[in-house]
């Protein structure tokens, strides 16, 4: 085959441009709109209203992956260990409920199924026990239903950094340590939810799965937060950590080193697989096969049966999912392929250091509700 001309390049290159402009423009106008949101909730317009209690946001820029599920459940369970009432707040995107509020866990039992309310949900119950947790889209009536109905001194938002309609008091931004800010744009023409002048507002960032070698100075600069991150705004670390190894469908759990030269599938439906891929090879696992789905895939057994009755997913592979994609996944439809969840669980570096600077934050606040409390003989709506 001939090698392309140089009009021939230059044609195809015109056809790429051509391509790109309409997502560059949609991309635009998304930002304008993202900035617009954003300066009107600086003023307080867009906010609504808030709940007596103290409100955290954990939340990112980037569309999925970035670790803010994980990030929310292990901010409440410090909030927690210090002696304070938490409730978390999922919108329960993928789920079904049309409810105001559902309780999906009400601390001691879990009460909702993932098709009404989610899978980010449940993950959040799993890795907060003891800490409510309520779906809803209008986070101002959750959180009023979090202060009536389980006494709450803190509500944590699980991906609560673009919700203006409700004010808190701590916004803390999750980035993934590899990916950051990507290319810097907006939908569609990048990754990003509103613009990264938004970093402006976060009171702290979370590095998630970074280089552990490297210096927060190196962070800023490769992550893209050098412009937008104030020097003064703490940049925290954590690393999502493998705890267990679990049989779908149940059974014993093993150490995640078990899987240390094993030859291994990947089956998921996450924002960012790449991140799960790199936590099976830290574990000594060589990934073989993949089989991708899209973030909060809702699965079904014709995923796995294969067209025209051929095998969709080798037999002879063991299969390794998430927690989040487990709990849509049903035993039966992959056997007699062997599948196993690798449960993960945050771990913030100066966990304490970032609980002081939430608690200085709220502490006013939390202050002010139990006094409140005392003088109205223990009821605060």
């Amino acid at each position: 085959m001939p090698a392309p001309s140089a009009e021939d390049e230059a044609v195809a290159g015109g056809r790429g441009l051509l391509l790109a402009l309409p997502a560059r423009a949609v991309s635009l106008l998304w930002a304008g709109a993202a900035r617009l949101h954003r300066a009107l909730a600086t003023r307080g317009r867009a906010v609504r209203g808030r709940p007596s209690c103290a409100v955290v946001s954990v939340g990112g820029l980037t569309l999925g992956g970035a670790g803010k599920t994980p990030a929310a459940a292990a901010v409440a369970r410090a909030l927690r260990s210090r002696g304070l009432r938490v409730v978390l707040a999922s919108r329960g995107y993928g789920g079904r409920t049309r409810d105001p509020v559902t309780v999906v866990s009400d601390g001691r039992r879990v009460r909702a199924q993932v098709a009404r309310t989610g899978d980010e949900s449940l993950v959040l119950a799993a890795h907060a026990p003891g800490v409510p947790v309520l779906v809803g889209r209008d986070r101002v009536v959750v959180g009023h239903r979090a202060v009536s109905g389980f006494d709450a001194d803190v509500l944590v938002l699980d991906d609560g950094f673009q919700h203006h309609g409700l004010a808190r008091d701590f916004d803390l931004v999750c980035v993934d340590g590899v990916a950051g800010l990507g290319n810097g744009r907006v939908v569609p023409a990048g990754p990003l939810r509103e613009p990264p002048s938004a970093l402006r507002a976060a009171d702290a960032i979370l590095i998630i799965d970074g280089d552990p070698t490297e210096s927060e100075a190196a962070s800023r600069e490769r992550l893209g937060l050098g412009r937008f991150v104030s020097p003064e705004v703490p940049i925290f670390r954590a690393r999502r950590a493998a705890r267990s190894l679990v049989p779908l469908g149940g059974g014993e759990a093993l150490p995640p080193e078990s899987l240390a030269g094993q030859e291994v599938g990947l089956l998921a439906g996450i924002a960012r697989p790449d991140s799960f891929r790199r936590s099976l090879e830290r574990l000594g696992a060589t990934v073989v096969a993949e089989r991708l789905f899209p973030d909060h895939h809702a699965y079904a057994e014709r995923d796995f049966a294969g067209r025209r009755g051929s095998e969709a997913l080798p037999s002879d592979v063991h299969w390794i999912t998430t927690e989040k994609d487990a709990y849509k996944l049903v035993a039966r439809w992959l056997e007699p392929r062997r599948v196993s969840v690798l449960r993960m669980e945050l771990e913030i570096e100066d966990e304490a250091g970032l609980l002081e600077r939430i608690l200085a934050s709220i502490a006013d606040r939390v202050e002010r509700r139990r006094r409140a409390k005392t003088e109205r003989g223990g009821l605060v709506a």
